[in-house]
């Protein structure tokens, strides 16, 4: 009896949460002129995973033979808010403006002790010697030198263009894209300390693109709208070791550009 109630109850939770959304015979659209507003604001919220597409350098960042890659980034999920500035342009196209704070961690791994094979300043497992940077003296590698947690703080700043179907009931949906600057707060870029002091820098300034698709929800109060997103910088982060550092670190890596997904939630 009591697993028939739960069935019962949880059919007409469903029915009601339908009819809330959906037009009924006897009920109008929920917030019809809404999208007519020539302005509109509102906050979103966003679980994200951003991660480096790393090109690595042929010779320290990858084995002697070139079949394995010796540096690695691996992601991790975190979070980030932001604010909607929302200009509507006709009925087809809104432009967005969505500020907003993401915090980021990466985790990068240096399995580049082998680069001792170049402390004379050449790559000697070739058929001739091949230059491949100065000399340096090798120094053994403890497993805190091999590791690089990497924290960011970003101000992303996406401006974009956004072109939605038409409202079906309360409901409509939406793509995007458009372009983003963004500012690293944690970047280090400034810092007179490198990889030899456990410092991993990049750069402070970048700027990236992003897409987007989702459907916005109308509610009575509020229109809901979740998305998801992706945005991909177009800039090299990578800021060079000082030049007396060891080429196990930033010196194996040609350039790093982050890649993020993200999915958004938007009230409005």
């Amino acid at each position: 009896m009591a697993k028939k109630t739960n069935i019962i109850l949880a059919w007409l939770f469903g029915t009601a949460l339908l009819q809330a959304q959906f037009r009924t015979r006897d009920r109008m659209d929920n917030m019809e002129d809404f999208d007519q507003r020539k302005l509109s604001w509102g906050f979103y919220l966003v679980a994200n995973n951003f991660d480096y597409k790393l090109v690595l350098d042929p010779h320290y960042g990858m084995s002697t033979d070139g079949k394995q890659n010796l540096i690695s980034s691996r992601s991790s999920a975190s979070f980030g808010a932001g604010l909607i500035g929302r200009l509507r342009l006709n009925e087809t196209f809104d432009l967005r403006l969505e500020p907003a704070l993401q915090f980021v961690q990466r985790d990068l791994t240096f399995n580049t002790q082998s680069n001792d094979a170049y402390a004379n300043g050449y790559d000697l497992t070739k058929s001739y010697p091949v230059y491949v940077g100065d000399p340096f003296t090798p120094k053994e590698l403890t497993e805190a030198d091999k590791k690089r947690s990497v924290k960011s703080t970003y101000i992303d700043i996406p401006l974009l263009l956004e072109v939605h179907g038409d409202r079906w009931y309360n409901s409509r949906p939406y793509v995007a894209a458009g372009i983003n600057y963004l500012v690293n707060l944690q970047s280090n870029e400034k810092s007179e300390d490198d990889n030899q002091q456990g410092i991993f820098r990049t750069t402070t300034h970048n700027f990236g693109w992003s897409v987007e698709a989702g459907i916005q929800l109308y509610f009575q109060r509020f229109k809901l709208t979740p998305a998801i997103r992706g945005t991909f910088f177009t800039n090299n982060e990578i800021v060079r070791d000082n030049a007396a550092t060891p080429p196990y670190w930033a010196a194996g890596i040609s350039s790093a550009q982050t890649r993020a997904w993200m999915l958004v939630l938007k009230f409005e």
